[in-house]
């Protein structure tokens, strides 16, 4: 049987390998603390589970649902947007409902891209952005994030022959996997910066509410405040901690949003009303839980770089995002995948090389603070064995 030349990116995969390492290590017995993927255990909150469950009574929410029904769903996003970033915003035409942002990366290349155009991704970077490039049988130009630039792109290192065939940029600040966080002005350079050249700027902002010591991520659209060429993509997973209702949505450029729903109408129509009711609920209820969230994974985090710190491996604190961004101790510094299959196989400690993030990404190691402190400190004091041997 013959497949589509563009399924060849997408047979390597760093974290099925993982995940089959991890099955492994819990079918031999080996006790594992899964630190490798960033799912939230924490959950959601009250009057949001509240929302969603009243809607199983009302036989009106158990048909299909197409975007003009969402609009209850928009005008919440669209207030919360505005109330939180000061932006005027249109849920007719500039907002529209996603399952979890991940559809929005996946499927705006196909609104964006012919084949052979370049779409300009960061390295390290989250993998699913690439994915939606190799469906829509794009080309990626990674665009290398050091730490001597703070994890941000530098954009007068993109050659003059890629930019002639890119058509997009995808950035994603608090970013996963480092946790940098970009100042407005880093957001007011990209945007000029597409915007001369016609580019299409996406930002991918799941963490924009997980961040500590009074840290304040700006929305790219801050920086496009016209929304000229700007797209951004908000998911409820990590804030409201609703990763498994799958519920987000794409704002921004009302032209973008149109071309993302002729996509989306072509795939599928939209979740059950009941969870488009539940986010309502967490946009236009108490935000207490969010703080309360974020207090959590600042307790964390403090909780898990201390420990790191104590058995000699040092790494600074993040101000944002649920990771730790790692640099792997010797002798693993070029070879992620190696450390984190012998941790998992030795310890039962599972983590994410960051070669699986990007070639920029070796010689680093993602840990999410998926766990309470306790047992952070537990599967560092397992670290530190490993490490002894």
């Amino acid at each position: 049987m013959q497949f589509a030349t563009r399924l060849a990116p997408l047979e390597s995969n760093v974290f099925a390998d993982m995940d089959r390492i991890k099955a492994q290590a819990i079918a031999s017995g080996l006790e594992t603390i899964d630190l490798s993927l960033g799912s939230s255990d924490l959950p959601a909150e009250g009057h949001i589970l509240k929302a969603i469950a009243q809607s199983l009574d009302d036989p009106t929410t158990h048909q299909y649902l197409l975007f003009h029904g969402t609009l209850p769903f928009r005008e919440a996003a669209a207030k919360w947007y505005t109330d939180k970033y000061g932006i005027p915003v249109d849920p007719h035409t500039e907002v529209m409902p996603l399952v979890g942002s991940q559809e929005g990366t996946a499927h705006l290349p196909l609104a964006v891209l012919n084949p052979g155009d370049f779409a300009l991704l960061m390295d390290p970077g989250y993998p699913s952005h690439m994915g939606g490039v190799y469906l829509a049988s794009g080309q990626i130009y990674p665009m290398e994030l050091r730490e001597e630039n703070g994890f941000l792109p530098q954009f007068n290192e993109i050659p003059d022959a890629v930019l002639a065939q890119s058509r997009m940029m995808v950035l994603s600040y608090p970013h996963n996997p480092t946790s940098a966080v970009a100042p407005l002005s880093f957001f007011e350079e990209a945007v000029a910066f597409c915007r001369e050249r016609d580019i299409v700027l996406v930002h991918d902002f799941p963490y924009a509410d997980i961040v500590f010591d009074d840290v304040a991520p700006p929305s790219v659209l801050q920086a496009d405040r016209e929304k000229t060429c700007s797209i951004e993509f908000f998911t409820l997973s990590k804030s409201y901690n609703m990763g498994g209702f799958r519920i987000g949505y794409a704002i921004g450029n009302a032209e973008l949003i149109r071309a993302l729903r002729q996509v989306k109408a072509a795939v599928d129509f939209n979740q059950y009303r009941g969870i488009l009711n539940g986010a309502i609920a967490a946009f236009t209820g108490s935000q207490d839980g969010v703080k309360a969230t974020v207090e959590t994974y600042r307790r964390r985090r403090d909780a898990f770089v201390g420990a790191l710190n104590r058995i000699g491996w040092q790494v600074p604190l993040p101000t944002a995002t649920m990771y730790i961004w790692a640099k792997l101790p010797e002798p693993w510094q070029n070879d992620s995948v190696g450390f984190c299959t012998k941790l998992v196989e030795q310890t039962g400690v599972a983590a994410s090389p960051g070669a699986g993030f990007g070639k920029a990404g070796e010689g680093y190691v993602r840990f999410a603070l998926v766990h309470e402190p306790e047992i952070l400190e537990a599967a560092v004091a397992k670290i530190a064995e490993f490490l002894g041997r």
